[in-house]
């Protein structure tokens, strides 16, 4: 990793306040706590040898937009629920390009912004879990009311991010992604590993798309399809889930009526909706014929926004 690293904010003021203050020294407070190597998180963290935007530009860009919304972030912090706002500063999406290159990984909280994500380009890594029961019905929650984006919308079974750490980094037969996907649907649904064994998630494809949510929060994510056949054991996570429910087609189609007519306040979160218009239905075929893996095609990347 480059040795340009994170200071914390607090830092950076007084660094810069002491510079203000002071001239006698050749090198500022402020410069010198921006090049001293350390061992802290990278306030803009590229990959080594990303082909992306040059490294300079990015960091200076990035440095800039942070410093810009010091004072939003701490009112932003505030309004939050507890746990959500601890995985947004705490968890580190991984950002890729459009054609699914790592390039770098960024905050969780950074990655939702539609601010950094318009001005940055910014898009990360994400999977969306299909978990269908012996009987072929879908798993699906209720985002919970305390989610950052897209509270309260109906959704398919598990839908989040792999992290930038090493199991989830795995490239090989999408690994890290299933990785993901197996500590994700312990989190909020409190399905147990052994329930669904990591071997067993089929990645069917790739999507890429754009979503804003409420107009400062929003999604822009390169997302892996993931369909499994468990019998498994629920216990939803209130943090996570509001409401969780198994549907066979004609539900399904029901809540997509409901949906579209705005009935009862029904939503649906648009990854969802973008893969039930372009493709559940026909691999639910597959599913039902236990022909899943025909329907395979991790070469190609849809490019839905």
């Amino acid at each position: 990793m480059s040795s340009l690293t994170s200071i914390p904010f607090q830092k950076l003021l007084a660094a810069s306040a002491a510079a203000a203050s002071s001239s006698s020294s050749s090198i500022s407070p402020l410069k010198s706590l921006l090049l001293k190597p350390t061992s802290c998180r990278a306030l803009f963290h590229p990959k080594p040898n990303a082909a992306a935007t040059p490294f300079g530009l990015r960091f200076a860009a990035s440095f800039t937009a942070a410093t810009s919304t010091m004072g939003d972030v701490a009112a932003a912090d505030s309004a939050m629920d507890a746990v959500q706002r601890r995985l947004m500063f705490e968890d580190e999406c991984i950002l890729v390009d459009e054609n699914d290159h790592v390039v770098g990984h960024e905050s969780k909280y950074n990655c939702h912004l539609m601010e950094k994500i318009e001005a940055l380009n910014l898009l990360h890594g994400a999977f969306s879990v299909f978990l269908f029961n012996s009987k072929y019905e879908l798993l699906l929650q209720q985002r919970s009311t305390t989610k950052v984006t897209f509270p309260l919308v109906w959704t398919n079974t598990c839908c989040s991010h792999p992290l930038y750490r090493d199991s989830e980094l795995i490239e090989e037969n999408a690994l890290g992604v299933r990785n993901a996907a197996q500590r994700k649907l312990l989190d909020e649904l409190g399905i147990p590993a052994e329930d669904v064994p990591v071997d067993q998630f089929v990645p069917l494809g790739r999507m890429l798309y754009k979503a804003p949510s409420d107009g400062k929060w929003g999604e822009h994510e390169l997302d892996y399809l993931l369909f499994i056949v468990r019998d498994v054991s629920v216990h939803p996570n209130p943090d996570e889930v509001h409401d969780v429910k198994y549907v066979n087609r004609e539900e399904l189609k029901e809540l997509l009526r409901k949906a579209d007519a705005g009935e009862g306040g029904l939503k649906l979160s648009p990854w969802f909706r973008l893969v039930v218009d372009n493709f559940l239905f026909k691999w639910w075929d597959h599913v039902e014929k236990g022909t899943i893996k025909e329907a395979v095609d991790m070469k190609t990347i849809h490019k839905l926004t």
